[in-house]
């Protein structure tokens, strides 16, 4: 085993950093040797340009460190003493190891090749090496895991009817900005965090921007409507599953590790999957279908339902201890009608994404249509919105109710005096960026006038 010739690189053959791409820097590998120079050598090249770095001089104590942590990518040595390198891979694999490996060996034959294929191994680096093959080996590695992590994550959020784009919370309300400030005041915690309101009030968008707000921004944000899984295979799809050595899938918490995983809807979780959940909310560990080993998280979780979880509990259909453990802090959505102020800002917003998305013209939200808008009580809240003004750009026009293009005579002259007092009591409003306070001042009247007009208008 010709190692000492790997090791007469010098960190002056390594090329800059920026060359081997960014996946290196979130990366956390384990190098597994029985040589400490080989050892040392590869901790020495990959320590400054990675996240996290550990060693292993067997596969045994591999195995025990295995136990404790979850790496991204794996390092071996082929020839060691007792096994080789492939053997333990096999065994690792089928207890639960989800890391892609690379393999260090001075032999490489056709049958070990093909044994490597069958266990994953992600590529070979034959002996004697350079400093700048081993990171290219690590660079293409890694490039490939997280390119298969965000090609997962962008398909499941295609096809998971969750919120379009990254989401933000809109509008100055007062309902609405008690919203803002308790994510400001959650947003460095770790604590677990449960959105409640009524269907379209704008849950998953309050969660992606607490997302924001965190230190997991840069990580992923992984969102799961839990209605829309077979209760058969949602512990498939939240844990994982591993089927011989052959089969393997990473489960969405696996997915997020490291970021957040937003749970909408769940009420819905089947009762062993409820069970579950509260384990790994305890350990921060899963078990994966199939595996032996539990696998460590670092996870941040976000839950949302429009159910009342407490009547939910009482009737046996949701686990009392779950529901202790993930109403640590709740927000409670406001539906629309209580935030009135913000439907100007709101729909002129879905107006442009609308407008853009589809590639039509935008309507005119004139002054007419806004006040129009502002009146309608929304059952469906944001969400019926949203859909009001995208099926109107579709078709051309506001339905009937909300248009503004109509002439007024007669009998609607009455009606065009209360529109002209809305109209301008909602533009210094907006003015004020929904300060109901300081709108009162300037327009001479009294705070408790301002909240009166504004309940009769949704009411």
């Amino acid at each position: 085993m010709n190692k000492p010739a790997a090791q007469s690189a010098t960190a002056s053959a390594v090329r800059p950093d920026k060359e081997y791409g960014e996946s290196l820097q979130f990366a956390s590998v384990l190098v597994i040797d029985d040589e400490p120079g080989m050892r040392n050598f590869l901790t020495k090249i990959l320590e400054p340009r990675v996240k996290r770095i550990e060693q292993a001089r067997s596969t045994e104590q591999a195995s025990a460190i295995l136990d404790q942590s979850h790496f991204d990518l794996v390092i071996l040595d082929n020839i060691m003493p007792k096994k080789t390198g492939l053997q333990w891979l096999e065994e690792q694999r089928q207890v639960g190891l989800f890391a892609d490996a690379i393999m260090i060996t001075a032999y490489a034959d056709l049958d070990t090749a093909i044994q490597a294929l069958r266990t994953g191994v992600a590529d070979f680096v034959l002996k004697p090496f350079r400093a700048n093959q081993i990171l290219n080996a690590v660079a293409r590695a890694l490039d490939r895991k997280f390119l298969r992590r965000e090609n997962f994550l962008l398909k499941h959020e295609l096809t998971g009817g969750s919120t379009r784009g990254p989401g933000r919370l809109l509008g100055y309300s007062p309902a609405i900005q008690a919203v803002r400030d308790t994510l400001g005041k959650v947003a460095p915690t770790p604590t677990p965090v449960l959105f409640t309101g009524a269907s379209g009030t704008g849950k998953e968008v309050a969660a992606r921007t607490l997302h924001g707000l965190s230190d997991r921004a840069d990580k992923p944000f992984v969102a799961v409507n839990c209605a829309t899984i077979s209760p058969d295979h949602i512990a498939e799809e939240l844990f994982g599953v591993i089927e011989g050595q052959a089969h393997r899938k990473d489960g969405l918490f696996l997915h997020a590790d490291g970021g957040t995983l937003f749970l909408d809807e769940v009420a819905l979780l089947p009762d062993q999957v409820q069970a579950a959940l509260l384990r790994v909310l305890e350990d921060h560990r899963i078990r994966p279908l199939g595996a032996e080993r539990e696998i460590p998280l670092n996870l941040r979780f976000f839950f949302a339902t429009n159910a009342n979880l407490k009547d939910e509990v009482a009737e046996g259909r949701f686990r009392a201890d779950l529901y202790h453990r993930i109403n640590v802090v709740q927000v409670q959505m406001p539906n629309l009608c209580d935030r009135q102020e913000d439907i100007v800002e709101l729909a002129s917003l879905f107006m442009s994404e609308s407008s853009e998305t589809l590639g039509l013209p935008a309507l005119d939200l004139n002054e007419e249509v806004l006040l129009k808008l502002s009146r309608y009580n929304w059952p469906g809240n944001v969400r019926e919105l949203r859909n009001l003004i995208e099926r109107s750009v579709i078709l051309g026009a506001f339905p009937e109710e909300f248009d503004g293009r109509g002439a007024v005579t007669g009998a609607q002259a009455i009606e065009t005096l209360e529109l002209v007092e809305q109209r301008h009591i909602l533009n210094v409003l907006d003015a004020c960026g929904g300060n109901r306070a300081e709108a009162a001042r300037r327009l001479g009247v009294s705070r408790k006038t301002i909240d009166r007009k504004c309940a009769a208008w949704v009411g």
